[in-house]
């Protein structure tokens, strides 16, 4: 496969929106599809949303289909997927089994040579109720994470997190005053709370950081019969969205990032040199 050179400052990168259901199979089938066509179009760096390989609301059946790290297949395959192509791949987030029939909420950076380079396990777990008829207990299924964590990925330096992240801003200050310019967010959002808050929050996070923000969605009613907003887009050091998928059917979506334009804001507005303490009464 052949690919065009870029600017040593400039990234391809691709975004896969997803539709994941109760069959990991499946959803692995999927997923490499769509890294295939995004790394066709060029992409250096691809990245999945939030349960790549498994969206189940079933405790039970949950805790079944769920693996160890060193047993998981989707793990080896997107590894495999990585090397062959030669890119940098970001996965979302699988549901690695921790202990008990609780799982770890677990993204994966895998290097060129089909290596994890990084691992980061969603620290802020979704423990809400939007409304009257609509309650998550992420807590149920899953174990939080403890630690940050940033890694690079060629010229890039990424800051990990996992959707509901979204919503605790001094993460991605942290995340960008270690030196992150591309903030990750693969996210499986609510169809509720993505109409309210899936573009201003991640513009937000972009504005406040001066970074790039990369968010691959899940979209759609799942099998499981949960509904999710997709919208996948990418956000520019500016705040500015420079690619979409302006509905939620499974896709991709290519964007070419100017790495040096995170510099020239964080120049403009030195925001995030200021660690101003404040006294409250």
């Amino acid at each position: 496969m052949r690919y065009w050179p870029m600017a040593a400052d400039k990234l391809r990168i691709g975004l896969v929106q997803m539709r994941s259901g109760t069959n990991p199979a499946h959803n692995i089938d999927d997923a490499c599809a769509f890294i295939r066509e995004a790394a066709k179009g060029g992409a250096r760096l691809v990245c999945t949303p939030e349960n790549t390989h498994l969206i189940e609301g079933d405790r039970a059946r949950f805790s079944r289909l769920i693996r160890r790290e060193k047993d998981e297949p989707a793990l080896a395959v997107f590894c495999d997927l990585a090397q062959s192509l030669g890119i940098h791949l970001l996965i979302g987030s699988l549901a690695i089994k921790v202990g008990g029939n609780k799982a770890a909420n677990r993204s994966y950076l895998i290097d060129p040579n089909g290596q994890v380079m990084a691992r980061y396990d969603k620290i802020h777990l979704f423990d809400v109720t939007i409304n009257a008829r609509e309650t998550w207990r992420e807590s149920d299924y899953f174990q939080a994470g403890q630690r940050a964590v940033i890694a690079k990925a060629g010229v890039a330096t990424l800051g990990l997190s996992i959707c509901y992240d979204l919503r605790f801003a001094a993460l991605y200050r942290a995340l960008a005053q270690a030196g992150a310019n591309i903030l990750t967010i693969p996210s499986a959002f609510t169809r509720v709370t993505g109409k309210a808050h899936w573009d201003v929050l991640l513009r937000a996070r972009a504005i406040e950081c001066g970074a790039y923000v990369l968010a691959p969605a899940q979209g759609g009613v799942h099998e499981d019969g949960r509904r999710t907003y997709g919208h996948s887009l990418v956000v520019d050091p500016w705040g500015a969205v420079i690619a979409k998928l302006d509905h939620d059917e499974p896709g991709i979506v290519l964007a070419d990032l100017d790495l040096q334009k995170c510099e020239t804001v964080r120049q403009r507005l030195p925001a995030l040199a200021l660690n101003t303490k404040y006294d409250l009464p």
